[in-house]
């Protein structure tokens, strides 16, 4: 056999060559074993020799053994498996390179450097041959002292090293350190035994001084790991990775709440997981941390989609032990793994149903109560029913039923008389026990004696019932108002309420809402309305004009026939000359009570039921999408920046004549209610009527108010409507410019009209407007120039540096206050910057610090001398357009001045980036006396 077989002295020329090459490496390697060394396997010698133990097991394909010892002074780790080989050698001599396979997870890589944390002296022998490492070796080759990097320079170990113990392929021999005690270090060894067998599923059993640690599968995936104290049971789940939970003495879940990532040893990653994850993931090189990136990202989340087989391997009321708990994630990894166990957990089925297959977490419904016997019952009833009872699963999908909503599920469901009864006998328990409320049970359904089932118990009537509210109902024809069928009786209805029925219970019963929901067909279907139409609204009369909302499709008498109530508006109201007379044409939006019929009631209990004597207010405190029945409702919402928090909105606003806006908009202001939703902040009222109330036969936003004069030109002044002040601004009339982008194409076309009279200053700050707004618009024909009038556009530039203004005639520039660039794109014009034009001569270059009069007005100003110049010009002339033109400054890359206060003024205002000071320097310049600055 070779004395060197894996060419160790191959790999040390190679090194000895390196260091040589760059003296700088040598303190590299020194470093970054160093720094393995204290800091990234300071404390993972076990761990990364058990590691390599498993990948020999695995390259040799059969579950191996471990066995340590302490010989002669050393701390010996044997084991089974593949011997070592010269691509593991090389391994152990780089600092930089592993050559671990895809499915190993440490075989001689950086892990092995933790072996310097006991040992400057290791070596490694096999069946296949040995290698050793030495400090002391190295310095004496290297020709250093101090630290050396000990794992660079590998030597074959010496003829007389002893053979590898029997059955077993590789040892590897640590020589302690002075001061490391090898017996604390067994002792050490023994606390992680257990997690290292979970952990490295290729080591079958680990030996330490006689005492043996095994491994073993028992089936349905619980493996036990025996120790000489005694064994422990886990559950585990094997596919691209591994989750485990510990078992406690009756098999069932113990979680764990407090661990770390294994990938696959442990790492400092903590977990706040009910179970272990045992994967293959990136790492970094020091193995104590994921390596963060796609390539983790997507490996945790496919780990997290085999949690749920961990999960469905527990009996089903024990499956509830793995669900996440919350709580703040404890590392990234954490709150990555959490993330998405929780959403497959919701996509997937695990939940005990309580009949059929599992169910995944967002189409299972769960009992918020647990009350005995009621699953059962509800089984064919509420589909995606767990069996489990009176448990949060909210973090995983489950919706939560309540029993309230369990009970508005049994509505409609055709049971025998004595089934109720059954299901009353399981709920009274729960409801003296306090698990139930009679809230709860308030839809509970009762079986009629005429052989329909209602829900509600507060409208169902026992046997002995008031015999004048019986008499009340006899007038009308109610479908489903009866008695309780005598089969089902039970004191659970009394305690419900079903006795004696008052106005507020009868007005509660869904038995009367529905009546009234389908009275106005009932009516024109020939059937007589009238007896229903004065009970409904005696009750309410009764309770104080307090009205359900069904109460709006109460059928009424009209001018026109019978209508819902809320279609109907009272013959004294103001609506009935405000709304547009096409309204109430036959088949109209609205109808007139009838007068006579009006007369027999108070107005207050005709409005209580919907009927209108003015606006209509819409109020939603939470809305979720534009559906409140508002005109250009979608418009409106599109037009905000975030949904709104709260919908507070006039009605029927499209229903307006076009004529009587000002007298909709006195009364709008006149009540409290409506005048709130028409000043609501970002409201849909004021919105829409901005837009769509007519004003003398324009909306408001095409108005300006008196005092408005800067709009003067754009926005003619509102008509006189005797509407005050406050109600012009509520409707929209302008005060200021302030587009938005809706009204971008309304404010060009104004621009652009000739008729208008428009002066420069607005001019410029409607295309400063303009141009906060990219939007896709036709570009217009004609734009408003810097003399105010509005020219052809394909002779127009915008103007978007000033030198540029001496050559260019006033009705050939378009001016803006700001984002001029912005404003040629969206009028698609040319910019003056982009225009041909040379200075026809050059100036003489004169440093600012020599241009005595200047820097005694930068002084008065207090503004520093810039670096560099100006080419002074005599006469400063520019060629635009094949004529010349004689400028007091120009710019082309270089500042040019005419030798005039103007022209230094500007050129310097421009090169100090003090533009608005240029008329002040310029008189300065012409006068430098400090009179100048003050005046």
């Amino acid at each position: 056999m070779s004395t060197d077989p894996f060419g160790t002295e191959r790999l040390r020329a190679a090194v000895l060559r390196a260091w040589a090459d760059s003296p700088t490496r040598f303190t590299e390697d020194t470093n970054t074993e160093n720094d393995l060394r204290v800091g990234g396997y300071r404390d993972r010698l076990f761990v990364e020799l058990a590691q390599n133990a498993a990948d020999a097991a695995l390259a040799a394909g059969e579950r191996g053994t471990l066995r340590v010892s302490v010989v002669d002074g050393e701390l010996r780790f044997a084991n089974t498996g593949a011997p070592l080989d010269a691509r593991g050698v090389e391994s152990l001599a780089s600092l930089r390179a592993s050559g671990k396979g895809e499915e190993t997870v440490g075989r001689f890589g950086v892990g092995f450097a933790a072996v310097l944390t006991v040992s400057a002296e290791p070596r490694i022998v096999s069946v296949t041959g040995g290698v050793a490492f030495s400090a002391e070796r190295t310095r004496a080759e290297a020709g250093r002292t101090g630290d050396v990097p000990v794992l660079r320079l590998p030597w074959p170990v010496a003829d007389a090293e002893p053979p590898v113990p029997e059955d077993f392929t590789t040892e590897v021999r640590l020589p302690l350190r002075e001061g490391v005690d090898g017996q604390a270090l067994l002792a050490e060894l023994k606390n992680d035994i257990g997690d290292l067998l979970l952990t490295l599923s290729w080591l079958e059993s680990i030996e330490v001084e006689g005492g043996t640690w095994r491994r073993s599968e028992l089936g349905d995936g619980v493996v036990e790991l025996a120790s000489p104290d005694g064994s422990e049971h886990w559950q585990v789940h094997r596919g691209d990775v591994v989750w485990a939970v510990p078992l406690d003495g009756a098999g069932s879940p113990r979680p764990l709440g407090d661990d770390v990532l294994h990938a696959p040893t442990p790492t400092d990653d903590e977990l706040s997981l009910p179970a272990r994850l045992i994967a293959t993931l990136p790492i970094e090189p020091s193995r104590r941390r994921a390596l963060p990136g796609p390539e983790l990202t997507a490996a945790l989340k496919n780990a997290a989609r085999e949690y749920v087989e961990l999960v469905r391997s527990l009996p089903g009321k024990e499956r509830l032990a793995l669900v996440p708990g919350a709580g703040f994630p404890r590392s990234t990894v954490d709150g990555t793994l959490r993330e998405a166990i929780l959403e497959n957990l919701a996509d997937s089925p695990w939940l005990p149903a309580q009949s059929g297959d599992d169910l995944p977490g967002r189409r299972t419904r769960v009992l918020s109560v647990d009350v005995p016997g009621l699953a059962p019952l509800l089984a064919d009833l509420v589909p995606g029913l767990t069996s489990l009872s009176g448990v949060d699963l909210r973090a995983v999908g489950a919706q939560s039923l309540s029993p309230a909503e369990a009970i508005d599920l049994l509505t409609g469901a055709q049971r025998e008389p004595s089934w109720w009864r059954s299901l009353y006998d399981v709920l009274l328990p729960a409801l003296e026990a306090h698990d139930l409320t009679k809230d709860d049970l308030g839809a509970l359904p009762v079986p009629m004696s005429d052989g329909r089932t209602l829900p509600g118990v507060r409208d169902a009537l026992l046997v002995g019932g008031s015999a004048e509210l019986l008499e009340l109902l006899s007038d009308v024809d109610i479908i489903g108002l009866r008695l309780v069928h005598p089969a089902a009786a039970h004191p659970l209805l009394e305690r419900l309420g079903a006795k004696h029925a008052e106005a507020g219970d009868l007005l509660e019963a869904d038995a009367l809402s529905a009546a009234v929901e389908r009275s106005v067909e009932d009516v024109r279907s020939g059937l007589d309305g009238m007896a229903l139409a004065g009970a409904v609204l005696r009750l309410i009369a009764e309770v104080g004009d307090e009205a359900p909302e069904w109460a709006g499709a109460l059928a009424l008498p009209s001018e026109d026939g019978w209508r819902r109530a809320d279609e109907l508006v009272l013959p004294t109201s103001p609506l009935g000359d405000i709304f547009d007379p096409e309204v109430f044409e036959e088949d109209g939006a609205l109808s007139v009570l009838d007068e006579e019929f009006a007369e027999d009631w108070p107005a207050a209990t005709l409005v209580a039921v919907g009927v209108l004597d003015s606006f209509a207010i819409i109020t939603d405190d939470e809305p979720l999408e534009p559906e409140h029945g508002l005109p250009d409702e979608h418009d409106w919402w599109d037009s905000l920046e975030r949904p709104p928090s709260r919908v507070l909105a006039v009605r029927d606003l499209d229903l307006v004549g076009d004529d009587a806006w000002p007298e909709a908009l006195r009364l709008l202001a006149s009540r409290p209610e409506t005048w709130r939703a028409l000043t609501e902040p970002g409201g849909h009222t004021g919105w829409w009527l901005a837009r769509y109330a007519l004003l003398d036969g324009h909306a408001p936003l095409d108005w300006r108010m008196p005092e408005a004069s800067t709009l003067a030109g754009l926005y003619d002044v509102v008509p006189d409507s005797g509407l005050s002040k406050e109600i012009l601004l509520a409707a929209g009339v302008r005060t200021e410019l302030g587009t938005d982008a809706e009204d971008v194409e309304d404010l060009l076309e104004r621009l652009g009209d000739p008729e208008r009279k428009v002066s420069p200053g607005l001019a410029s700050r409607a295309h400063a407007a303009l141009a906060e707004y990219t939007v896709d618009v036709t570009p217009p024909d004609r734009v408003r120039a810097a003399d105010g009038s509005a020219v052809d556009a394909r002779d127009a530039v915008v103007l978007d540096v000033p030198w540029f203004a001496a050559v260019l005639t006033p009705e050939r520039m378009v001016v803006a206050a700001s984002g001029a660039a912005a404003l040629a794109e969206l009028l698609d014009l040319p910019v003056a910057s982009g225009l041909d034009a040379k200075v026809t001569e050059d100036g003489e270059f004169v440093p600012w610090a020599e241009l005595s009069a200047l820097r005694s007005a930068a002084d008065q100003l207090g503004v520093e001398l810039p670096e560099g110049g100006v080419l002074l010009h005599e006469a400063l002339t520019v060629t635009f357009e094949d004529a010349e033109h004689e400028v007091a400054w120009w710019s082309d890359g270089r500042l040019h001045a005419a030798d005039t206060p103007e022209g230094l003024g500007r050129a310097f205002a421009w090169a100090t980036d003090r533009w608005a000071d240029r008329h002040v320097l310029t008189a300065l310049l012409d006068d430098p006396s400090p009179s100048a600055l003050l005046n």
